[in-house]
């Protein structure tokens, strides 16, 4: 199920497929690795499908809080590009997966590897349900999560790179939600997804109703971890196709901890909130290679004034993707016996629906 399915209101158009694919040419692609103590695996964004590889989009990051990893963001912060997949898998598989990506490259897109490639992965963990020592993650995963890449709907909850994660105390992982903005005569979409491995018990809020006091039971995760609750990270990855400076795109993914905090986190020290934006928009400006053939390059932009619906279309998808990987995933066993319940959703239906 997802968030929709739930007695609640939530703000917004969403898309067609209420995701992140809803956004014309982006592509997400898993690999779901869940054989003996492997509770984990790759995701795959594509921001102009697997052919259109090195053809830049605006870009900007943003750390909430910077107990984890995203490779790349230097150069993204130097450029406002970003030309290659967006990687998402688990805190001690980034390496792998970069080198994943530089192969595929290699091979797929040969003259782009012959300069240089600055591969965007980020991570969260999943060392309660997941082996993440060992060597799950492989070179070639990396390969077939963006071969696997596709529009459409996307699946949701134990996938890819969320298959292990958790959030507030349950079951997380994958989730993904989208906008539509109006602005003018046109017509945009902001679509959000999100890595989901975040929040501690008691903070869980769904639809503005504070629900996580009523839910303090069955929480095997207290009893394993010893680090303060809320601890684990979140990534979330923003796409549009509205055109938008860099900066701009820096400017959304500030927003997204206020979709975050929509559902109740107060942002653990010891969780990496991680933000990406990018834009689709404006093919063909910010090239960065040794041979640009413009002697000049221009950008067309929404005026800063006008950002403003852009920005309430974040917080309204990201809190939704939140959502969204809360209700699909289910409960999982892994390593060692680890168990990490589902958000009980007839349980939550009775709170939400209860006279207040």
């Amino acid at each position: 199920m997802r968030a929709r399915d739930l007695p609640i209101t939530l703000d917004g158009v969403p898309g067609r497929w209420n995701a992140i694919t809803d956004v014309p040419g982006v592509e997400v692609g898993y690999v779901t690795l869940t054989g003996g103590e492997a509770r984990t695996g790759v995701t795959a964004i594509l921001p102009r499908g697997r052919e259109r590889v090195g053809v830049p989009c605006a870009a900007g990051t943003y750390a909430l809080n910077g107990n984890g990893e995203m490779t790349g963001t230097a150069w993204i912060e130097e450029t406002g590009a970003l030309s290659l997949p967006v990687m998402i898998t688990n805190t001690h598989a980034v390496g792998t997966v970069h080198r994943g990506v530089i192969d595929w490259v290699a091979r797929r897109h040969p003259a782009l590897a012959a300069q240089w490639l600055l591969p965007v992965v980020a991570e969260t963990y999943d060392g309660y349900l997941n082996d993440i020592n060992a060597p799950h993650v492989r070179l070639e995963h990396a390969a077939q999560a963006i071969e696997a890449a596709a529009g459409g709907p996307v699946a949701e909850g134990n996938v890819g790179g969320g298959t292990g994660m958790n959030c507030y105390s349950y079951k997380g992982g994958s989730g993904t939600a989208s906008r539509v903005v109006e602005h003018g005569r046109d017509a945009y979409t902001v679509g959000a997804f999100v890595q989901a491995n975040f929040g501690s018990r008691h903070e869980l809020t769904v639809a503005g109703v504070k629900v996580g006091p009523q839910l303090l039971e069955d929480d095997p995760m207290a009893e394993y971890f010893a680090a303060p609750p809320g601890a684990g990270s979140v990534i979330v990855v923003l796409a549009t196709d509205a055109p938008l400076l860099p900066g701009q795109c820096k400017a959304l993914a500030r927003r997204v901890p206020l979709g975050l905090a929509r559902t109740g986190t107060t942002g653990s020290h010891y969780s990496g909130d991680l933000f990406l934006a990018f834009s689709t928009a404006n093919e063909g400006a910010l090239a960065t290679g040794f041979t640009v053939a413009e002697d000049y390059q221009s950008m067309r932009l929404v005026p800063w004034g006008r950002m403003d619906p852009f920005f309430e279309a974040v917080v309204q998808a990201v809190e939704e993707a939140v959502l969204n990987a809360l209700t699909a995933a289910e409960e999982m066993t892994g390593r060692a016996g680890h168990r990490s319940p589902a958000l009980p959703v007839d349980r939550l239906v009775r709170l939400l629906t209860a006279p207040r």
